[in-house]
């Protein structure tokens, strides 16, 4: 089995399962309620301050930030830990139901089966990435078409935006393969990428933008990486100190030399031991 063939057949893998497609459904739904919910009420708080202001609301935005990339970045900075899971998943599943028995038999290059796994759940990554966004802009951008404000669909950057954002849905993908080699116990890797990424992380990086010195080490966060690959993020708005951030292609290798080494450094322990 050459690189090419085990590609395929990691794909094989993904697409005859219904993990996938209940990943991409609850991916979507969450997305959707997200950017649309959020930009209907920023819509509605904008075209209304006062009724916002006496509910305790606020329509004050950071300077320079746009509604539109906003809303569209849910996609990620949100929906992110899904192509994780499923790169997560796409690893531990075989050593749960013993199928890497019969993967190394037909492939004993250990290298090969692993490289496989990780450009195969790049380009899954990817394919969220897509269907993220195209549900993230719909919703959001019908939720300020709603109330007359600019969906920024006819501006160039927009559309770098959902470009970066898939890439980093990919690499996410690719970042879950990573971490399916280090962490083969499947629930374990499941309760470490919920827990990581939707409690431990926030909280970090809130902490970290208390301070500039602190921030200037949070920026390296995977999150906070990720967020700076898009260019926008709601946490630009939750942070409450320097909004020091990486360059967009800073953001990229971070996230490439975290999906990188957690891979090598399992295929270099885990990957390498007896199948039971």
């Amino acid at each position: 089995m050459n690189l090419a063939r085990g590609i395929g057949s990691e794909f094989q893998k993904v697409f005859t399962t219904r993990m996938w497609w209940l990943i991409a459904i609850l991916l979507g739904v969450y997305v959707a309620l997200m950017a649309g919910g959020f930009g209907a009420f920023l819509g509605w708080a904008t075209e209304n301050p006062d009724a916002a202001a006496s509910a305790g609301g606020t329509t004050a935005l950071p300077p320079g930030m746009n509604l539109a990339p906003l809303l569209y970045s849910f996609a990620t900075s949100i929906g992110y830990v899904f192509p994780v899971l499923l790169g997560a998943l796409a690893v531990t599943g075989e050593f749960r139901h013993k199928t890497l028995t019969p993967t190394f038999l037909a492939e004993p290059h250990r290298t090969v089966v692993l490289s496989a796994k990780f450009v195969s759940q790049l380009a899954v990554g990817a394919g969220l990435g897509v269907f993220a966004f195209a549900v993230s802009v719909g919703s959001g951008a019908a939720a300020l078409a709603g109330w007359g404000l600019d969906t920024g669909l006819d501006s160039s950057d927009t559309w770098a935006l959902i470009g970066r954002g898939v890439l980093a849905m990919a690499l996410w993908g690719a970042i879950g393969v990573g971490l399916g080699v280090l962490v083969t116990n499947q629930v374990a890797a499941i309760v470490i990428v919920i827990a990581f990424t939707q409690f431990v992380e926030p909280i970090l990086r809130l902490v970290a933008s208390l301070s500039d010195m602190t921030a200037s080490i949070g920026r390296f966060l995977p999150g906070a990486a990720s967020d700076a690959l898009v260019g926008a993020s709601f946490y630009n708005i939750a942070a409450m100190g320097s909004s020091e951030t990486l360059e967009w292609w800073q953001g990229g290798l971070v996230l490439f030399g975290i999906a990188v080494a957690a891979t090598a450094i399992g295929g270099a322990t885990t990957w390498r031991r007896d199948v039971a």
